[in-house]
């Protein structure tokens, strides 16, 4: 049963929602402030967070940046803002997937089910090791032979991408479309350059992979070295 937190400060919706979800087998918990919701993402560890913008003391694209610096649980954006500045703003500070309202209980829980499937079943904050490479997204934190990693947010996210899937060939577009947040695709170069400051980081080169291995012409992979 996926833990779901609701962060939103209209009662009257924050009720249905919260009564919808658990009817379809949800075990919901809610917030009606930002501050409250990043204390509840942090001490309750939900497997997913369904975020409202218009929050009473902070934005919610704001409460997004911050809970991105310790968590990568999976963000829905459910809100009323349906220009494309407020997608873009929210998809680029971390959310999942962006829905605007008003919508149903039965289309939020079919978008949840889909980020949960896409992030890996809800296990999302699971650490993950690959070789003597680690990352454990609670703490946002990446090692290799037990040193820490100086990562950017974007290097983390990909690289994380990639070790929780490690062997299989990834493409550009899955890339651009799942950690860039880019619905529609955009320039590979981007990964590109990612791509090799993270092999840097890594230790390693294009030339001489250890961890990162381009596949040409399909995209790249991680695999453990031994």
């Amino acid at each position: 049963m996926p833990n779901v937190l609701l962060v939103e400060d209209d009662v009257t919706i924050r009720t249905a929602l919260t009564r919808g979800l658990r009817e379809r087998g949800h075990a919901v918990s809610s917030a009606p402030t930002a501050m409250d919701g990043l204390r509840r993402a942090v001490e309750d560890r939900p497997d997913l967070i369904v975020l409202d913008l218009g929050l009473p003391d902070l934005d919610g694209t704001e409460m997004l940046r911050m809970l991105r610096a310790v968590s990568g649980v999976p963000v829905i954006v459910a809100t009323a803002r349906d220009g494309d500045a407020a997608m873009v703003g929210a998809l680029d500070a971390g959310a999942d997937d962006y829905v605007v309202k008003p919508f149903s209980s039965a289309q939020l829980d079919a978008r949840i089910r889909a980020v949960l499937r896409r992030t890996g079943d809800g296990r999302a904050d699971t650490a993950i090791e690959v070789g003597a490479l680690r990352l454990d997204p609670r703490s946002r934190e990446a090692t290799l032979d037990g040193t820490p990693l100086d990562l950017t947010p974007r290097e983390f996210d990909l690289l994380h991408y990639l070790a929780a899937r490690p062997g299989e060939v990834v493409s550009k577009r899955e890339l651009l479309t799942q950690v860039w947040q880019v619905p529609y695709g955009g320039a590979d170069k981007t990964v590109d350059v990612h791509l090799s400051w993270l092999r840097r980081k890594l230790g390693e080169t294009a030339q001489a992979p250890r961890y990162l291995h381009t596949v040409r012409g399909v995209g790249v992979k991680l695999v453990d070295p031994e």
